[in-house]
């Protein structure tokens, strides 16, 4: 069987090294983003028609549902959900468009679009799903200092990793895979865009990123964290995860009760 792939935020970063990354491994890659003149060049690199350029804004309904249909309609190998926003800034000044958008590129998007490709990928017996998220998803309880402020955007790359660790556990057996990737900071043109200088800030290559996420599928890593070098710490959050889900009980926990009256 060919192998295509379908890449959003093929623009640039991460997305871009993905589409180059899979192109040159003989897939067919389908180049989903918002500017048609980084696309047209990222397809002139591979003549032939390697590279399939489709401008689409996954910040809107019609973006969405245009990506989503070929999702439906092709043989998909790979999907990988990586476009993306961020809108760092405090909570109550975030303005209604601006998390409407992140929550549309971030949730809505990847959802969808992976509710497109997946019963294929199952009628066919083989797929992956890999959702780029970020280590952020982890920095919920972390005091503000250091950190932008990042509430709908850490909370979006959580669901992220939560959903997919859902659906591959549902995908079990089925030849379809799914991999939530979450890299740390990352030297591609994302923070810039946010007005943020990480300069001096010691960066991975969006190279080795891609080389992590497709090594991390081969080792069958639903939580793909490039840049942590101890594998014990992602197991042991997960662990503590179950821990919690596996502790409740139809009894008000003892905390929650009125103190006896003296």
């Amino acid at each position: 069987m060919s192998k295509l792939a379908l890449v959003t935020g093929a623009s640039s970063g991460i997305g871009r090294a993905f589409a180059r990354r899979l192109a040159g491994q003989g897939h067919e890659v389908v180049a989903v983003g918002r500017r048609a003149g980084r696309l047209a060049e990222l397809a002139a690199e591979f003549p032939g028609g390697t590279i399939r350029p489709l401008v689409a804004d996954l910040a809107t309904d019609e973006g969405v549902d245009a990506v989503a249909a070929v999702c439906a309609a092709e043989p998909l190998t790979t999907l990988v959900n990586n476009a993306g926003v961020a809108h760092y800034m405090p909570f109550a000044e975030l303005p209604a468009d601006r998390a409407r958008e992140l929550v549309h590129v971030k949730v809505v998007a990847p959802t969808l679009l992976a509710r497109a490709a997946v019963p294929g990928m199952l009628a066919r017996g083989a797929g992956a799903v890999v959702n780029v998220a970020g280590m952020i998803a982890f920095s919920g309880p972390a005091p503000a200092a250091g950190l932008p402020h990042r509430a709908v955007y850490a909370g979006t790359l959580a669901h992220l990793v939560a959903m997919t660790q859902a659906l591959a556990v549902e995908l079990s057996g089925s030849g379809v895979r799914a991999q939530v990737l979450c890299p740390g900071v990352v030297a591609t043109e994302f923070h810039e865009r946010q007005g943020l200088d990480l300069s001096a800030v010691p960066r991975m290559s969006a190279e080795d990123v891609v080389t992590a996420g497709l090594r991390g599928l081969e080792l069958g890593e639903t939580v793909c964290a490039p840049g942590v070098e101890d594998g014990s710490l992602l197991r042991r959050v997960f662990e503590a995860d179950l821990a919690a889900f596996g502790g409740q009980g139809a009894e008000l926990a003892g905390r929650y009760r009125a103190p006896a009256e003296a």
